[in-house]
């Protein structure tokens, strides 16, 4: 995590912080020949990709299920015993053009404290709800599951709601790098399977305050 590990270990919350190796720094990704290649007719009513534009399609058959949460051995969180409350988050609300009827309930979360935080030692999430990351920065973003006790789908987006890429069913308690390798500005985080049973897939585009 370079510059954020040092941060982390300043504010005291090294056990927190959400996304390895990443400085969050801007720099440009160039896309691959595979990834700026059309999306697939199954992505959903979307427009034909433009030159240059990354993207890695969502596969036709989904990943192996994960198991549902709360994860076994959950940690405690640190954070549970402070004696002020913590001030609530600003609420963002996602929908989703070319998926008839989507939508989520994000929290949004920009300080690197909330960043690095996430959803980690919650042990459940609505239906309908989720975690909107704003990093500011466009790259090729890798998040993990680090101390998180619920499985996720993770949904990279870009500046104008174009979603480039989406992980699913990321399972729990798990420290493994996770990205779609193209660059975004944004990450929203929902239940497993959620993005799957919604027909919400890499080649559309989410909309929500902060999107051009």
């Amino acid at each position: 995590m370079r510059a954020w590990l040092l941060l982390a270990s300043a504010l005291g919350v090294a056990e927190c912080q959400r996304a390895p190796a990443e400085d969050f720094s801007s720099r440009p990704v160039a896309p691959s020949a595979a990834s700026v290649a059309s999306p697939p007719a199954s992505t959903g009513p979307t427009a034909t990709l433009p030159p240059g534009r990354c993207l890695l399609p969502t596969p036709e058959r989904p990943p192996p299920p994960v198991r549902a949460g709360p994860a076994a051995g959950c940690p405690e969180d640190p954070e549970a015993s402070q004696a002020a409350p913590a001030t609530p988050l600003p609420v963002a609300h996602v929908t989703f053009p070319d998926a008839i009827g989507a939508a989520i309930e994000a929290q949004v979360v920009r300080s690197p404290h909330d960043t690095m935080r996430g959803l980690m030692y919650r042990t459940s999430l609505g239906p309908d709800r989720g975690m909107l990351f704003d990093l500011r920065t466009r790259e090729d973003h890798q998040f993990w599951m680090h101390n998180t006790c619920i499985p996720l789908d993770l949904l990279y987006i870009e500046d104008d709601g174009f979603i480039v890429g989406v992980v699913e069913n990321a399972p729990t308690l798990n420290d493994q790098p996770r990205g779609v390798g193209c660059p975004s500005v944004y990450v929203l985080e929902v239940n497993a399977g959620w993005s799957r049973q919604h027909g919400v897939r890499a080649g559309q585009h989410a909309r929500f305050p902060g999107t051009r």
